[in-house]
Protein backbone atom coordinates (compact mmCIF):
# COMPACT_ATOMS: atom_id res chain seq x y z
CA UNK A 1 0.00 0.00 0.00
CA UNK A 2 1.57 3.35 -1.02
CA UNK A 3 1.94 5.93 1.73
CA UNK A 4 1.81 9.69 1.21
CA UNK A 5 2.16 12.54 3.66
CA UNK A 6 -0.56 15.11 4.26
CA UNK A 7 1.85 17.76 2.97
CA UNK A 8 2.20 16.09 -0.43
CA UNK A 9 -1.24 14.64 -1.12
CA UNK A 10 -3.13 16.68 -3.70
CA UNK A 11 -6.70 17.91 -3.62
CA UNK A 12 -7.53 15.82 -6.68
CA UNK A 13 -6.23 12.68 -4.94
CA UNK A 14 -8.39 13.39 -1.91
CA UNK A 15 -11.42 13.93 -4.14
CA UNK A 16 -10.83 10.67 -5.98
CA UNK A 17 -9.75 8.45 -3.11
CA UNK A 18 -12.17 9.67 -0.45
CA UNK A 19 -15.16 10.75 -2.58
CA UNK A 20 -14.61 14.32 -1.41
CA UNK A 21 -16.59 17.17 -2.95
CA UNK A 22 -16.58 20.93 -2.48
CA UNK A 23 -19.84 22.85 -2.06
CA UNK A 24 -20.39 26.58 -2.35
CA UNK A 25 -23.93 26.35 -0.95
CA UNK A 26 -23.95 29.19 1.63
CA UNK A 27 -26.49 27.37 3.82
CA UNK A 28 -24.17 24.41 4.45
CA UNK A 29 -21.69 26.30 6.63
CA UNK A 30 -23.65 28.79 8.74
CA UNK A 31 -21.42 28.55 11.82
CA UNK A 32 -19.11 31.30 10.55
CA UNK A 33 -21.99 33.57 9.50
CA UNK A 34 -24.75 33.50 12.12
CA UNK A 35 -25.25 33.55 15.89
CA UNK A 36 -21.79 35.03 16.41
CA UNK A 37 -21.20 36.29 19.96
CA UNK A 38 -20.45 39.97 20.50
CA UNK A 39 -16.91 40.85 21.54
CA UNK A 40 -16.16 42.92 24.60
CA UNK A 41 -14.01 46.04 24.34
CA UNK A 42 -11.24 44.19 26.17
CA UNK A 43 -11.37 41.36 23.61
CA UNK A 44 -11.19 43.87 20.76
CA UNK A 45 -8.20 45.54 22.39
CA UNK A 46 -6.44 42.18 22.67
CA UNK A 47 -7.22 41.47 19.01
CA UNK A 48 -5.75 44.84 18.09
CA UNK A 49 -2.65 43.94 20.09
CA UNK A 50 -2.31 40.67 18.15
CA UNK A 51 -2.45 42.59 14.88
CA UNK A 52 0.10 45.14 16.09
CA UNK A 53 2.51 42.40 17.16
CA UNK A 54 2.07 40.46 13.92
CA UNK A 55 2.57 43.56 11.77
CA UNK A 56 5.73 44.44 13.67
CA UNK A 57 7.22 40.95 13.28
CA UNK A 58 6.53 40.95 9.54
CA UNK A 59 9.32 43.51 9.24
CA UNK A 60 11.82 40.84 10.27
CA UNK A 61 11.22 37.76 8.08
CA UNK A 62 10.93 34.88 8.00
CA UNK A 63 7.86 34.66 10.22
CA UNK A 64 7.73 30.88 10.69
CA UNK A 65 4.94 28.54 11.77
CA UNK A 66 5.96 28.31 15.42
CA UNK A 67 6.04 32.10 15.71
CA UNK A 68 2.61 32.34 14.08
CA UNK A 69 1.24 29.87 16.63
CA UNK A 70 2.78 31.72 19.56
CA UNK A 71 1.94 35.29 18.54
CA UNK A 72 -1.42 34.89 16.80
CA UNK A 73 -3.05 31.51 17.46
CA UNK A 74 -2.33 31.13 21.16
CA UNK A 75 -4.02 34.35 22.34
CA UNK A 76 -7.02 33.72 20.07
CA UNK A 77 -7.53 30.19 21.40
CA UNK A 78 -7.17 31.51 24.93
CA UNK A 79 -9.83 34.19 24.44
CA UNK A 80 -12.15 31.64 22.81
CA UNK A 81 -11.92 29.48 25.93
CA UNK A 82 -10.14 26.50 24.39
CA UNK A 83 -7.44 26.40 27.09
CA UNK A 84 -9.95 25.55 29.82
CA UNK A 85 -12.50 22.78 30.52
CA UNK A 86 -14.07 20.93 28.82
CA UNK A 87 -11.41 21.30 26.12
CA UNK A 88 -7.96 19.82 25.71
CA UNK A 89 -5.19 21.02 23.39
CA UNK A 90 -2.85 18.67 21.55
CA UNK A 91 0.05 19.93 19.44
CA UNK A 92 1.90 17.99 16.75
CA UNK A 93 -0.81 15.30 16.78
CA UNK A 94 -0.17 12.36 14.43
CA UNK A 95 -2.92 11.44 11.94
CA UNK A 96 -3.52 8.71 9.38
CA UNK A 97 -6.23 8.09 6.80
CA UNK A 98 -6.77 5.08 4.53
CA UNK A 99 -8.93 5.28 1.41
CA UNK A 100 -12.02 3.10 1.09
CA UNK A 101 -10.28 0.55 -1.13
CA UNK A 102 -7.35 0.23 1.25
CA UNK A 103 -4.96 1.18 -1.54
CA UNK A 104 -3.49 4.40 -0.15
CA UNK A 105 -2.50 5.75 3.26
CA UNK A 106 -1.83 9.41 4.05
CA UNK A 107 -0.05 10.31 7.26
CA UNK A 108 0.71 13.68 8.81
CA UNK A 109 1.23 15.76 11.93
CA UNK A 110 -1.45 18.26 12.85
CA UNK A 111 -0.20 21.57 14.27
CA UNK A 112 -2.97 22.08 16.84
CA UNK A 113 -5.93 19.88 17.75
CA UNK A 114 -8.72 20.98 20.11
CA UNK A 115 -10.54 18.09 21.78
CA UNK A 116 -13.62 17.73 23.92
CA UNK A 117 -13.17 14.29 25.47
CA UNK A 118 -12.49 12.16 22.34
CA UNK A 119 -14.36 14.50 20.00
CA UNK A 120 -12.38 16.66 17.58
CA UNK A 121 -13.64 20.21 18.04
CA UNK A 122 -11.19 22.03 15.79
CA UNK A 123 -8.14 21.05 13.75
CA UNK A 124 -5.69 23.85 13.01
CA UNK A 125 -2.96 24.01 10.39
CA UNK A 126 -0.63 27.01 10.47
CA UNK A 127 1.77 28.13 7.77
CA UNK A 128 4.54 30.68 7.74
CA UNK A 129 3.51 34.19 6.77
CA UNK A 130 4.86 33.98 3.22
CA UNK A 131 2.56 31.08 2.28
CA UNK A 132 -0.85 31.34 0.61
CA UNK A 133 -3.65 29.56 2.46
CA UNK A 134 -4.32 27.49 -0.67
CA UNK A 135 -1.02 25.70 0.01
CA UNK A 136 -2.53 24.09 3.10
CA UNK A 137 -6.08 23.32 1.98
CA UNK A 138 -5.52 19.68 0.93
CA UNK A 139 -3.30 19.14 3.96
CA UNK A 140 -5.96 20.35 6.40
CA UNK A 141 -8.68 18.37 4.63
CA UNK A 142 -6.62 15.19 4.98
CA UNK A 143 -6.43 15.85 8.73
CA UNK A 144 -10.18 16.42 8.97
CA UNK A 145 -10.79 13.15 7.13
CA UNK A 146 -8.66 11.43 9.78
CA UNK A 147 -10.94 12.61 12.58
CA UNK A 148 -12.53 9.67 14.46
CA UNK A 149 -15.89 11.47 14.29
CA UNK A 150 -15.62 12.47 10.61
CA UNK A 151 -18.30 9.99 9.54
CA UNK A 152 -20.75 10.81 12.33
CA UNK A 153 -20.72 14.59 12.73
CA UNK A 154 -19.35 17.78 11.13
CA UNK A 155 -15.67 18.47 11.71
CA UNK A 156 -14.13 21.94 11.62
CA UNK A 157 -10.72 23.20 10.63
CA UNK A 158 -8.85 26.50 10.69
CA UNK A 159 -6.12 27.37 8.22
CA UNK A 160 -3.88 30.38 8.90
CA UNK A 161 -0.56 31.91 7.94
CA UNK A 162 -0.82 34.41 10.79
CA UNK A 163 -2.29 37.27 8.78
CA UNK A 164 -5.01 35.40 6.89
CA UNK A 165 -7.59 32.93 8.19
CA UNK A 166 -10.16 30.64 6.65
CA UNK A 167 -12.40 28.03 8.27
CA UNK A 168 -13.39 24.68 6.77
CA UNK A 169 -16.29 22.38 7.58
CA UNK A 170 -16.26 18.70 6.60
CA UNK A 171 -19.48 16.68 6.45
CA UNK A 172 -20.10 13.00 5.77
CA UNK A 173 -22.86 11.54 3.63
CA UNK A 174 -23.67 8.17 2.08
CA UNK A 175 -21.51 8.71 -1.00
CA UNK A 176 -18.49 10.23 0.73
CA UNK A 177 -17.66 13.67 2.10
CA UNK A 178 -18.51 17.30 1.35
CA UNK A 179 -16.62 20.35 2.54
CA UNK A 180 -17.36 24.06 2.63
CA UNK A 181 -15.10 27.07 3.18
CA UNK A 182 -15.68 30.39 4.90
CA UNK A 183 -14.62 33.76 3.59
CA UNK A 184 -10.98 34.64 4.13
CA UNK A 185 -10.23 37.07 6.96
CA UNK A 186 -7.20 39.35 7.05
CA UNK A 187 -5.75 41.01 10.14
CA UNK A 188 -5.13 44.18 8.15
CA UNK A 189 -8.67 44.58 6.84
CA UNK A 190 -10.25 47.97 7.52
CA UNK A 191 -12.08 46.23 10.34
CA UNK A 192 -9.53 44.04 12.07
CA UNK A 193 -10.01 40.51 10.69
CA UNK A 194 -9.13 39.19 14.13
CA UNK A 195 -12.58 40.21 15.36
CA UNK A 196 -14.65 37.80 13.20
CA UNK A 197 -12.06 35.05 13.64
CA UNK A 198 -12.43 35.27 17.42
CA UNK A 199 -16.22 35.42 17.09
CA UNK A 200 -16.24 32.23 15.01
CA UNK A 201 -13.89 30.46 17.42
CA UNK A 202 -16.16 31.41 20.32
CA UNK A 203 -19.21 30.26 18.33
CA UNK A 204 -17.61 26.83 17.79
CA UNK A 205 -16.64 26.60 21.46
CA UNK A 206 -20.18 27.49 22.54
CA UNK A 207 -21.54 24.47 20.67
CA UNK A 208 -19.85 22.32 23.32
CA UNK A 209 -20.41 24.62 26.28
CA UNK A 210 -24.12 25.09 25.53
CA UNK A 211 -25.23 22.00 23.58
Amino acid sequence: MPTLTARTISLSELEQRFQLQFTDDPTVFLEWQSKLPELTEIEKERCDRITTNYTYLLRYPPLLENTVKMVVLSPLLDMAGFFGPPFLIRSEASTEIVDRDGELTATGTLDVLVLCEDFWVLAIESKQAAFSLEVGRSQLLSYLLASPNATTSPTYGLLTNGGNFTFLKLMSHAEGFTYAISDEFNLRNRQNGCYPVLQILKRLANQFLDP
